[in-house]
């Protein structure tokens, strides 16, 4: 599998869940997206997992930055350490389009439809999707019929050695200063800070 077949596999489990009542816009804990993923991949074979879980994690740990997670930590009203890994899932769950977006200008975010709904006040929170971040390992499990959670050490045996891992976050600041935030992403605060 290459990358483009990863997002095709992506956006063609969007496709799926698109006009159903868990649409894929707002499947706010990914349940709808990751079946349809974790089912479609369990009908292939261990290679064809271990491939996709490639893919996510190296998408996954290019967006461990601060600026991302000063994004999530606007719309959300706070993101902790396990939820900006949920979010950054989300991103991925959203898409090619939206997540280059988002690892080019996390701000760019201000224009995604759940980001303005919480704006609106018409939903709690938008885009932490944690059962994202497990399609692998259960499709793993589902494809070897067994759930004793041998995913890792198989999926590490056939990655080696140098697997992408978060990195340096950038440029620290501070999420809790208005001026902060306001310089760094302007339209995110513009939607989510009261103003000065």
């Amino acid at each position: 599998m290459d990358i483009t077949e990863f997002w095709d596999l992506i956006e063609g489990a969007r496709a799926h869940t698109a006009g159903t009542d868990a649409d894929a816009t707002a499947d706010a804990d990914g349940k709808a997206v990751s079946a349809f993923l974790v089912g479609h991949l369990a009908d292939t074979s261990e290679l064809t997992i271990f491939e996709f879980e490639q893919h996510f994690t190296r998408l996954h740990a290019a967006l461990y930055r601060w600026d991302v997670w000063a994004a999530a930590y606007l719309i959300n009203s706070g993101c902790s350490d396990d939820s900006f890994m949920d979010f950054r899932a989300a991103l991925i769950a959203q898409g090619r389009a939206w997540y280059e977006r988002a690892l080019t200008d996390p701000d760019a975010l201000a224009d995604h439809p759940d980001v303005l709904a919480v704006a609106a006040g018409t939903r709690r929170f938008a885009l932490f999707q944690e059962l994202v971040n497990y399609i692998g390992t259960h499709a793993y499990e589902r494809f070897c019929g067994d759930e004793t959670g041998g995913f890792y050490e198989a999926y590490d045996a056939f990655a080696g050695p140098g697997q992408p891992e978060p990195g340096e976050l950038g440029e620290d600041f501070d999420f809790d200063d208005p001026a902060e935030m306001r310089a760094r992403l302007p339209r995110l605060a513009e939607l989510f800070l009261a103003a000065p």
